[in-house]
């Protein structure tokens, strides 16, 4: 998978037409990438495990996912996804924008169900799994959109749509609760505002002073809420975000090595390759070849 099908969706990338925004992705992890950086876009996502086993982040809380599982993530909300020790995960993005669903002129599906969603009034699971009443009817849906995406028969913008009506009557009938917003809300927006400024200029030299001044506050109190919000010092987390798309683009160009370390910000080529040893365990150019 080349880099730009998976970096900054909300920045670089339409999903199918703009007509109807509604696409599909086959991934693997680590075969494609050591694992997805925290992001977030517009569009609504779910994440559809079909082997294997990972680690999927919602919202700054982690879950162990399997095969069967699929993860609902909401526009707006900070995910990412990450490789589960030295286990593989095979799964498949679905990504539509929630235009497709909602009512121009507003009706009853989109006032009393998927706006109170979007706003945090009416809760569904983030993750469901065989175990969740209705699942296999709940999966079902997903597995019927596959089928049609596989052929596009005619007018199959009107089967895809069932399938989401569907896959959503099924949740909001079995298993939504009413919400209160969530008391970290305010955190969240100030990450996602952190998240898409290192999305925008991680290739460029950041630092604590930029990113703290981008969100109005002191490095020291922007150092202390990183390391507590995130559990890993904002140098820390910039690194891993720089070496993975580093990896990317090894696996997916014959850019050389040096012009890789500067493209994910690095200007030093020896510290990129000793961090990049570090991390994965080899150096880039075996990385390169071993995939």
């Amino acid at each position: 998978m080349h880099i730009s099908e998976y970096e900054n969706y909300q920045e670089k990338k339409d999903h199918g037409s703009p007509t109807f925004p509604y696409t599909t992705y086959l991934c693997s992890i680590p075969l494609d990438f050591s694992s997805v950086p925290l992001h977030w876009h517009e569009e609504m996502e779910i994440i559809y495990i079909k082997k294997g086993k990972g680690q999927v982040m919602v919202d700054l809380e982690a879950y162990s996912v399997s095969a069967g599982t699929l993860v609902l993530i909401l526009p707006g909300q900070l995910h990412s996804i990450q490789q589960f020790e030295d286990s593989s995960m095979e799964y498949e993005n679905i990504i539509f924008h929630p235009d497709i669903l909602l009512s121009k002129k507003g009706d009853d599906c989109s006032n009393d169900f998927l706006l109170p969603l979007f706003t945090n009034m009416i809760s569904l699971p983030t993750c469901i799994t065989p175990e969740l009443e209705n699942y296999h009817k709940i999966a079902a849906c997903i597995d019927q959109a596959d089928e049609i995406c596989k052929t596009y028969p005619k007018a199959f913008q009107f089967a895809i749509k069932s399938q989401l009506f569907s896959f959503f009557y099924l949740l909001f009938s079995t298993c939504a609760d009413m919400a209160n917003m969530p008391k970290n809300k305010r955190s969240l927006d100030k990450m996602k505002q952190i998240i898409k400024y290192i999305e925008c200029n991680y290739m460029e030299k950041i630092t604590i002073a930029d990113v703290a001044s981008e969100i109005g506050v002191s490095p020291s109190h922007f150092m202390k809420y990183f390391k507590n919000t995130m559990g890993t010092s904002f140098i820390d987390y910039l690194n891993e975000y720089r070496l993975s798309m580093a990896s990317r683009l090894l696996l997916s160009s014959d850019v050389s090595i040096l012009d890789i370390a500067n493209e994910a910000g690095f200007d030093n080529l020896s510290y990129f390759n000793r961090l990049f040893k570090k991390r994965f365990g080899i150096t880039p150019s075996n990385y390169r070849k071993s995939r």
